[in-house]
């Protein structure tokens, strides 16, 4: 789990994925059958519902919505198909949950792919619970409780494209222009470091609690921050579509500024794959994305520094390098402690430069190990990296080792 908290112009924005599913398909366990579920008619009923996605046609999916709420959602899902230009659209019933609604109706597990073309490696994978009516004739619902639900199966959205970046929205009244410039020029701020020639996704859900089902997560982890970067379906396994999801009620809060240094963080984690990475500590996936986002932002390290230096001057400097459990979100001092990962990357490109900070960057996630990977960047240990850390600290700080 990547979990961070931008200290950027008086904003303390925590970003992480969410839980991560099985890298393997596991089965869910076997439901007792009831007389109400007609898992042929269901499937029968997907196949139609898929056709219509696949062929962005509203009106027939509208067709096979149970009631007018239903056939508002399901049309929209059409139509979020056709704007996101939609591959791999795949609708297949699995089993039934146990849940029924009367004598004819019932809700069943349903396994959805989807790929965004031209953004998406690969296909997501989920497994949604959805609602059937009328003898498994017509979709009811899609998605239920907690259960994760995509942003584009969750009702009307809307769609903007913009140079190496695709911004899906809600229908929450957000201003879609400001995020598409943020993404677009974050897209730019990323290249200019990492280069590569991938695109973003930036999902924005309607409020906090579509953001918690977007990304499978408990209610309430995600209420205190701007964005995250996540696989789409929570999945780890090499080349899963991971998007960045924003939380509107906090994002829309951010100045101009703090926008784009949370928008360009969250897009180095994704264009670089960082999600996926195992083993990486997390002073350096946080720290280097600290170091890309702030790279061109004029302001004084009293702002983008303040809080660990602070914290030097009050207790010295910290005795080692940032561990990954310092990183939890429940922490009290994230600021400081993403503050202190930053100054790390920094460190490191003061010692070898821009382009050996990124081949190391690199380097790690690509597998490689970290004692190694430091000294042929470098020609450093991890003390020696430590002591040139604790010292640019000291220095900012203003205080003595």
């Amino acid at each position: 789990m990547i979990s961070r908290l931008i200290p950027a112009i008086l904003v303390v924005v925590a970003l992480a994925t969410a839980g991560c599913a099985p890298d393997e398909y596991v089965a869910p366990p076997p439901v007792q059958g009831s007389e109400v579920a007609d898992p042929a008619t269901a499937a029968t009923t997907l196949a139609s519902f898929q056709g219509a996605v696949v062929a962005g046609d509203a009106t027939v999916a509208g067709d096979l919505a149970a009631d007018d709420d239903a056939r508002v959602l399901l049309e929209a899902v059409a139509d979020n198909a056709r704007a996101l230009d939609l591959t791999d659209v795949t609708f297949r019933y699995v089993t039934e949950t146990g849940k029924t609604q009367g004598d004819d109706a019932w809700e069943g597990l349903v396994a959805v792919t989807w790929r965004i073309q031209g953004f998406d490696e690969a296909s997501a994978r989920l497994e949604i619970p959805m609602s059937f009516a009328d003898g498994g004739r017509r979709i009811a619902t899609i998605g239920s409780g907690p259960a994760r639900l995509p942003v584009w199966l969750s009702g009307p959205a809307t769609v903007r494209r913009v140079p190496g970046a695709l911004v899906l929205s809600s229908d929450n009244g957000a201003d879609r222009t400001a995020y598409s410039r943020w993404a677009r020029r974050a897209v730019e701020e990323a290249r200019e470091v990492v280069g590569g020639r991938a695109g973003l996704v930036v999902e924005i859900p309607s409020d906090t609690a579509a953001l918690h089902r977007a990304l499978g997560a408990d209610p309430g982890s995600y209420s205190a921050i701007a964005a995250v970067t996540a696989p789409v379906d929570g999945s780890r396994v090499k080349g899963s579509p991971v998007h960045v999801f924003v939380n509107p009620p906090v994002y829309d809060e951010l100045d101009p500024v703090a926008a784009q240094v949370v928008m360009t963080h969250e897009a180095v984690h994704a264009l670089t794959g960082a999600v996926l990475a195992r083993s990486v500590p997390l002073w350096l996936v946080e720290g280097f994305a600290d170091y890309v986002a702030l790279r061109d932002v004029a302001l004084p390290l009293s702002k983008t520094a303040g809080q660990i230096m602070k914290q030097v001057r009050r207790n010295g400097v910290p005795k080692s390098l940032p561990a990954d459990s310092e990183f939890n979100p429940s922490g009290t001092h994230l600021g400081t402690v993403y503050e202190a990962a930053w100054q790390v990357a920094a460190t490191l490109a003061d010692r070898g430069g821009e382009s050996a900070l990124v081949a190391f960057y690199r380097a790690l996630l690509a597998g490689k190990d970290f004692g190694p990977a430091l000294r042929t960047s470098f020609a450093w240990s991890t003390a020696d990296l430590t002591a040139a850390w604790q010292a640019r600290l000291a220095g900012l700080a203003g205080v003595s080792e």
